[in-house]
């Protein structure tokens, strides 16, 4: 049984303790989450419209607060990530497992998981999110890492665990299955077709959710 004594790690700890593979950006699990593309419907297209200007305008000035709630929240629902009968939504959620005798616990900035009222029972999509590329308070990969190393656990379903975490203006999506994880390139939220790619990227892992990944 693992002590529960929390510690920070960072992505090389985690490779080497649990023996993780970092691969490159086209493995086709990745490949193919990210080729998709999307249409936006009058509505959409002004706030999408709205955060783009506003996103342009004062990302350097935004603490993590402020690009969570005037940006990244806009993005979340135009992606249509919502609570639904078969799934739910977290927001500054933590999960926690005994990994390979090592005692794991991390808050996500915001979960997509099967679950009953605030109690997670089988997370699919974690969300981390850093105001500064170098922040003293943490890694976001590695964080993400360490959410995927205990949704693995507790899931134990073998299906593929996907994920994001984002730096300032740029969108990182990220998926793993059986110790592999993998990173795409930066995707830049002030640059009009990416913003669109990166709402895209969330609709398409809605649709693996409904259709292969939900029991």
């Amino acid at each position: 049984m693992a002590k529960k004594k929390i510690r920070t790690w960072s992505e090389a700890e985690l490779i080497d303790t649990f023996a993780l593979t970092k691969t490159k950006f086209d493995s086709p699990l990745l490949k193919e989450w990210l080729e998709t593309t999307t249409t936006l419907d009058e509505f959409e297209n002004k706030v999408f419209s709205n955060i783009l200007a506003e996103v342009r305008v004062n990302i350097e000035a935004w603490n993590e607060e402020d690009l969570k709630m005037n940006f990244i929240a806009f993005v979340i629902s135009l992606a249509n990530l919502k609570t639904t009968d078969r799934v739910r939504t977290y927001y500054e959620k933590t999960i926690e497992a005994e990994v390979s005798g090592y005692y794991l616990k991390i808050k996500c900035d915001f979960m997509v998981a099967k679950g009953i009222l605030d109690m997670v029972k089988v997370p699919y999509f974690h969300f981390q999110e850093y105001k500064r590329d170098k922040d003293p308070y943490g890694d976001p990969m590695a964080q993400l890492i360490e959410a995927f190393l205990i949704a693995w656990e507790r899931n134990k379903n073998g299906k593929p665990l996907y994920g994001c975490y984002v730096v300032g203006r740029f969108w990182y999506f990220v998926t793993f299955e059986d110790k592999k994880y993998c990173a795409s390139q930066a995707f830049d939220s002030t640059d009009k077709k990416d913003l669109l790619q990166i709402i895209a990227i969330l609709r398409k892992f809605k649709e693996i959710l409904e259709t292969r990944l939900l029991d």
